[in-house]
């Protein structure tokens, strides 16, 4: 199934899947993507930016939120092949590279495979490429200087926890959140702003303590990682995580 893709703003479209989201900044000169799903979605990218006028020639550059293989499977193939820059925060750089892997061992996702949510989840994403170690040798930090260069010209929220080096993102007065806040997930009951299972989060106090970063914010639109856009005080989804937690 294609993505649906939603304009959250004149410039700013949600990707969303059943697996995971992404999102695409229009420029002037070409769109920016945030996030790049699962390696098995890759079509399913290419035909979200047929869907605003582009081709794979105008990506100028692939953000992402931190490396995990469903936000950042399609990337690979666009930095190889098309040589399409990638950025991220510089303490997931490394991650990025394959110079070290924080993600969920397939160890601990086989611990629920007796649960028919997880079980069917698992399968899901294999098919997607979800086992994939492959890494981006090319992988940059994002500065402020480059940040300047890109449509919207993101400003980096540093949101670690999930991942070391995870970091959201504001763009056009939008919160794009990556896995730092969701609204949902196939193995989360319920739609609502709230952190992922603690198993697939690296440090799940960094993941606590990022919440505040979020509820300093100003901004009134969620773009999440995972489950359908939210809109509202971007303070109150995060205070709204963070009680479900308690």
């Amino acid at each position: 199934m294609a993505a649906a893709l939603t304009a959250v703003t004149e410039r700013v479209h949600l990707a969303q899947t059943d697996l995971v989201n992404w999102t695409l900044v229009a420029g002037d000169d070409g769109v920016l993507l945030i996030d790049a799903g699962f390696p098995g979605q890759r079509d399913d990218v290419v035909e979200s930016l047929r869907r605003l006028g582009f081709g794979i020639a105008d990506v100028r550059a692939i953000l992402l939120t931190h490396a995990h293989v469903d936000h950042f499977g399609s990337a690979v193939w666009f930095a190889a092949e098309h040589g399409v820059p990638v950025y991220t925060h510089p303490d997931e750089v490394g991650h990025a590279r394959r110079e070290y892997l924080e993600q969920v061992a397939p160890v601990e996702v086989i611990k629920h495979a007796w649960q028919p949510r997880w079980l069917k989840w698992s399968l899901t994403i294999s098919r997607k490429g979800g086992l994939t170690r492959d890494g981006i040798p090319t992988a940059q930090a994002l500065t402020d200087e480059v940040a300047a260069t890109l449509p919207g010209t993101p400003k980096a929220v540093p949101t670690p926890g999930h991942t070391g080096g995870h970091c959201s993102y504001v763009v056009d007065g939008v919160l794009v959140s990556g896995d730092a806040l969701v609204t949902g997930h196939p193995l989360l009951t319920g739609t609502r702003p709230q952190l992922l299972p603690t198993v697939f989060n690296h440090d799940q106090a960094g993941c606590v303590r990022s919440l505040a970063a979020l509820e300093a914010l100003d901004t009134d639109v969620l773009l999440p990682g995972h489950g359908p856009l939210w809109r509202g005080p971007v303070r109150e989804a995060a205070q709204a995580a963070r009680r479900a937690l308690t």
